[in-house]
């Protein structure tokens, strides 16, 4: 029988953007919110996309005009002439976790400036028009003047679902969870060091960083990191449940051997440079907001959530993480 011909019904990532016309940010985050669907690649290999789906979307009504819109993201100035509100306004509703960015990037001032999607802000609109007008609930204003910020725990949830719907196993869903738990917390939810190793070989690329100064890596990862009492055990319990899978799933045996000879723990630290995007990397996972206890709630059930909280923290190309040019010092967020 004639092996598949994988490269007739399959493309790489690079040659679906290509074909797309789409430049790589756009393309990472068109598979991220799934207006680009993937599929695994051979074992070892980037995902790829099917040659169907390809056509598919070049046939879509409106394409290639319909599919940039889709994925056109914005910051908080642009964000608020969209809805038609002021710019503080805006960055408050994004503080309480209204809306939750997609991306961000750090400037020359080392300001993390967060991006949105506009079709989720046209959504938000469309279905909180009493958020936008007059004074704010009693309890969202308490919130924000003691500070609370859910901007980064927002991403950092969107980030790990991303990762989790395209592991192929509970083993990679458990590191997917894991890379949001720095080194501390990780040994105390993962006492068995051989495992905590088979987490770090498996830990996805959670961010990529291109030529950063070491200082712009570091506030990279503190976005990376969970922070709070609550976002962390969160994600601790997320892990946990899928320790318990992985383990399940190989058999009491397999479970005490979990580190491979030969084979030391690949890092992965949130911030280490990846590969480009579409070529020799895993590609991230789609883009919908987690549905769990840390993400921010929707705005019915957020105010009496969100007091149990303590207080914490210009249009770019599609879909990119990253930072700008110039000397590193720690400044505060937009």
């Amino acid at each position: 029988m004639p092996a598949p011909l994988r490269d007739t019904a399959e493309v790489s990532l690079r040659t679906a953007a290509r074909e797309l016309g789409l430049r790589p940010r756009e393309f990472e985050l068109a598979v991220q919110i799934e207006e680009v669907r993937t599929v695994p690649g051979p074992a070892g290999r980037t995902r790829r996309v099917l040659r169907e789906e390809v056509e598919r979307i070049k046939a879509a009504p409106g394409f290639p005009g319909a599919l940039r819109g889709r994925l056109r993201v914005m910051g908080v100035r642009e964000a608020s002439a969209l809805l038609d509100i002021s710019p503080s306004r805006c960055a408050r509703l994004a503080r309480a976790g209204c809306f939750g960015p997609v991306s961000f990037y750090v400037n020359r001032y080392r300001t993390v400036v967060w991006l949105y999607l506009a079709q989720e802000l046209r959504d938000f609109a469309e279905n909180n028009p009493q958020l936008l007008t007059g004074r704010l609930p009693v309890g969202l204003r308490a919130e924000l003047e003691a500070g609370v910020d859910h901007r980064a725990l927002r991403w950092r949830g969107r980030r790990v679902e991303q990762l989790t719907r395209h592991a192929a196993d509970p083993w990679e869903r458990a590191a997917a969870r894991a890379s949001v738990l720095d080194d501390a917390t990780l040994a105390e939810a993962v006492p068995d060091g051989g495992e905590r190793a088979r987490l770090r070989a498996l830990r996805p690329c959670f961010l990529e960083v291109r030529n950063a100064a070491e200082v712009t890596r570091d506030v990279l990862e503190e976005v990376c990191r969970a922070e709070g009492a609550e976002e962390i055990r969160w994600y601790r319990f997320l892990l946990d449940a899928d320790l318990e899978s992985a383990r399940a799933a190989e058999g009491p045996a397999a479970a005490r051997a979990v580190r491979e000879p030969g084979r030391g723990p690949v890092e992965g630290r949130p911030g280490a440079s990846c590969a480009a995007a579409g070529e020799g990397r895993s590609h991230p996972g789609t883009a919908r907001p987690v549905a769990g206890p840390p993400t921010a709630p929707g705005p019915r059930r957020r105010w009496s959530l969100l007091r149990r909280r303590r207080p914490r923290p210009g249009v770019r190309t599609a879909g990119g993480t990253g930072t700008r040019g110039g000397r590193a010092t720690r400044v505060p967020e937009q």
